[in-house]
């Protein structure tokens, strides 16, 4: 079954992190494989119906297993920073454009991570007390971000939309397009090719090939959004 995976992501390590990265692509139906060695997480991944690697994600036989080197992502979510650092370390060797997110203890092992090619560091304990003032300083902000970051969600979700050559609408403006009048869902960032963001697009920025659209809508409002941005007949593009 792994053999026959592309574009996939890797879970290297099955606690309590893992496991919840986990729900998120099931509930999105990403495709996943979890990398872990402890009987207890081999068990529950097991239970869960998700497809396992039997062995530590430490050693590249086993990242290699789990098909590394045509994933699209890999989440380094053991407990110890130090298997995380060399999880991070083995991932980026082996697949340089690989996105990889990365769990730390703390300040010390997130810079560490960031040196050995994390692109993106959660810190669950420091994460957790943000979380917590945000609840008690801006309620109704949380209440909403909580509603949009739902997988699932019959409100309001966020969604990617990679602008790519062989779009029919490339390099038209936002106002060009009506976004919000075509589709209901709103462009709320682009982030362009170069990977500077604009956080505030106006009605006269150009969607150019290479751009990153952020949106937000309902599941459906953003299928039309996607169709928008669907290559034509004969052109290429992902997500």
């Amino acid at each position: 079954m792994i053999e026959g995976m592309q574009d996939h992501f890797i879970i290297c390590g099955y606690g309590r992190v893992g496991r919840r990265a986990a729900r998120e692509f099931r509930d999105s139906s990403e495709p996943y494989v979890v990398v872990d060695f402890h009987e207890d997480a081999l068990e529950a991944a097991r239970k869960s119906g998700d497809i396992v690697v039997e062995g530590s994600a430490t050693e590249d036989v086993n990242l290699y297993a789990a098909g590394i080197e045509r994933a699209r992502g890999l989440v380094a979510s053991a407990d110890s920073d130090a298997d995380n650092l060399y999880i991070t370390l083995s991932a980026r060797a082996a697949a340089p454009n690989l996105l990889i997110v990365a769990r730390a203890s703390d300040d010390d092992a997130a810079k560490k991570l960031r040196l050995a090619g994390a692109d993106r560091i959660v810190q669950p304990y420091s994460s957790a007390g943000r979380e917590m003032a945000k609840l008690v300083l801006k309620p109704q902000v949380a209440a909403y971000l909580d509603v949009a970051s739902t997988v699932g969600s019959t409100e309001m979700q966020f969604e990617e939309i990679v602008v790519t050559p062989g779009c029919l609408h490339a390099n038209e403006t936002i106002g060009q397009l009506r976004v919000r009048d075509q589709t209901g869902a709103m462009i709320i960032a682009v982030r362009k090719a170069d990977g500077s963001f604009d956080t505030t697009p106006s009605s006269s920025l150009p969607l150019e090939v290479g751009d990153i659209i952020i949106a937000v809508g309902t599941g459906a409002e953003l299928r039309a959004l996607e169709e928008l941005f669907t290559p034509v007949a004969g052109g290429q593009g992902t997500r």
